[in-house]
């Protein structure tokens, strides 16, 4: 099990929303790339980035600082929002992201899911979020009619071995994580999946490491960013 911290950009600076609302925005830092060495310091190998101007707009509209943070942190990186075609994941690949997050386009556009997966394999990850067992997409302003496991189902179908899956409810929230859920969607799934959505401290990482293989990694913001969860402390019990 690793962990992400989570760098959500949206105008140019690291924010988190409140449940995926973007009229709830929380301004961490001005500058992304700075949070990003800042978890490098702090002995973080992998993050999470989320471009949400690129999730809602469906064009990766932050890419520049993900090339940045790319370029001077080392980091590998986990990024997702506006990945919507062929050229958006081979700019990504070649601005040095080590996974590449589809979401939307999962339920848009399974065409392209399809090709995408044949042609960058282990690069891409499956990226599903769920407000009431519910995908949402669209930077998660809209219900998508689909069961969330349902979903789970047709990406292992397709082949992809990386399920990122957010709880949107208590995504941003500090309200816990259900562990069992998510050891139901690896069971969907055939394989461990990252667990995103409501991580508050240290006894909701023991928690999803009871889990053991379902959970490959945990994504966790505001948590650390407000002091519930000691980052350092994080690293050293995932690892």
């Amino acid at each position: 099990m690793f962990l992400l911290p989570a760098i959500d950009i949206l105008d140019g600076r690291a924010v988190r929303l409140a449940k995926g609302d973007y009229n709830q925005v929380t301004v961490y830092n001005e500058d992304p790339v700075d949070q990003a060495k800042r978890f490098a310091d702090a002995g973080a190998q992998w993050i999470h980035v989320v471009d949400l101007n690129g999730a809602k707009s469906g064009v990766q509209e932050n890419l520049p600082l993900v090339e940045a943070i790319a370029r001077e942190t080392g980091l590998s990186i986990e990024n997702g929002g506006g990945v919507r075609d062929m050229a958006a994941i081979a700019r990504l690949r070649d601005a040095g992201v080590a996974r590449v997050v589809l979401g939307t386009a999962l339920v848009t556009d399974k065409e392209f899911a399809q090709q995408a997966i044949a042609d960058f394999g282990d690069l891409l990850c499956a990226g599903v979020d769920a407000r009431g067992g519910e995908v949402a997409v669209e930077g998660w302003r809209e219900g998508a009619g689909v069961p969330a496991e349902e979903l789970v189902a047709e990406v292992a179908a397709l082949g992809f071995r990386h399920l990122v899956f957010t709880d949107i409810a208590r995504d941003g929230m500090q309200t816990g994580i259900d562990a069992s859920a998510y050891v139901r969607l690896a069971e969907v799934f055939a394989g461990p999946v990252t667990a995103s959505g409501g991580v508050t401290n240290m006894d909701d990482l023991r928690a999803l490491a009871e889990a053991g293989g379902a959970i490959e990694g945990v994504i966790t913001g505001r948590a650390i960013y407000e002091g519930t969860l000691p980052l350092e402390e994080a690293l050293a019990f995932c690892k």
